[in-house]
């Protein structure tokens, strides 16, 4: 087999020795251009310091570019067969990578520990289903993580970095904002990917920040956040009722925050809510942050 990045007879062999048949139930769709993979390496500003965490390598595209340029590369990949196959790719494509790779077969949504180094950076190209939550879990689990950058559907990469007032600012767009700085800094088309997906991708930057601050733990923030879009439609006051037992107890929260209790929550930023959560009941989700 040859030496460097994946190409599209590759990808297709690989998948036929592991009877691999893509999903749409894990999103998997395979990037098969090595000046797409380079690009994503280029746009993630990751450097010869940097270790980095890969969600959902697959048949290995990214990970082998991401080999090229970092010091280690976790993986972590939920197929069994994708998961055992990679390592053997790498030592094929390019040996001398091989000591920097660390594979580890699991769900990235469940998954709470990795072997040191510990990582600097996430970059991934992870299923629209699941890219959410994995990416909001991947920066709550390791605040070692300072840097990313993530391939996700074009949809959820604006949603991703929606500024308050944005018509598709929502949960994800305030979430986010709590760990990191966000930026669409590239798209992709469908071309790049077997098989080809009938949406354009976006790169979404990540640069960490602390969160606001607040004595307000993060589930508090979260649960304020969750309630401010259960009903978009809802003034605050209304939709934070059930968090404070009533429209008019919410109301004296949102004024004592200093928040218009008119107001809806997609003009809200994350300083915002965590101001609410200060005024949540005493105990309210006192059992984590």
């Amino acid at each position: 087999m040859a030496e460097g990045l994946l190409d599209p007879r590759t990808i297709r062999e690989l998948a036929a020795e592991l009877d691999l048949r893509p999903t749409k139930q894990r999103g998997q769709n395979f990037v098969h251009d090595p000046n797409t993979v380079r690009r994503i390496v280029a746009a993630s500003g990751i450097t010869p310091d940097d270790v980095v965490l890969e969600i959902g390598p697959g048949l290995g595209s990214l990970t082998l570019g991401l080999l090229e340029v970092a010091a280690h590369v976790h993986v972590v990949e939920i197929e069994s067969s994708l998961a055992r196959r990679l390592p053997q790719t790498v030592a094929q494509r390019v040996p001398a990578a091989s000591e920097k790779l660390a594979v580890i077969e699991a769900d990235a949504l469940t998954v709470t520990d990795l072997p040191d180094p510990q990582p600097t950076a996430v970059v991934a190209n992870l299923p629209y289903n699941v890219s959410v939550p994995v990416l909001l879990h991947v920066l709550a689990r390791w605040d070692s993580i300072r840097t990313g950058l993530v391939m996700v559907q074009l949809e959820v990469a604006d949603r991703l970095v929606a500024a308050p007032g944005s018509k598709v600012y929502g949960v994800p767009s305030a979430k986010l904002a709590w760990y990191a700085e966000s930026a669409r800094v590239g798209t992709v088309p469908p071309t790049v990917f077997w098989p080809v997906p009938n949406v354009d991708s976006g790169l979404v930057r990540l640069t960490r920040r602390e969160p606001p601050p607040t004595t307000a733990t993060r589930s508090e923030v979260f649960a304020v956040v969750d309630a401010a879009f259960a009903q978009r439609r809802k003034m605050l006051r209304g939709a934070l009722a059930v968090l404070f037992g009533s429209s008019a107890d919410a109301a004296a929260a949102l004024e004592a925050a200093g928040v218009d209790p008119q107001a809806r929550g997609e003009v809200l930023g994350i300083a915002d809510f965590a101001r609410i959560a200060e005024q949540l009941p005493p105990g309210f989700g006192r059992q984590g942050a």
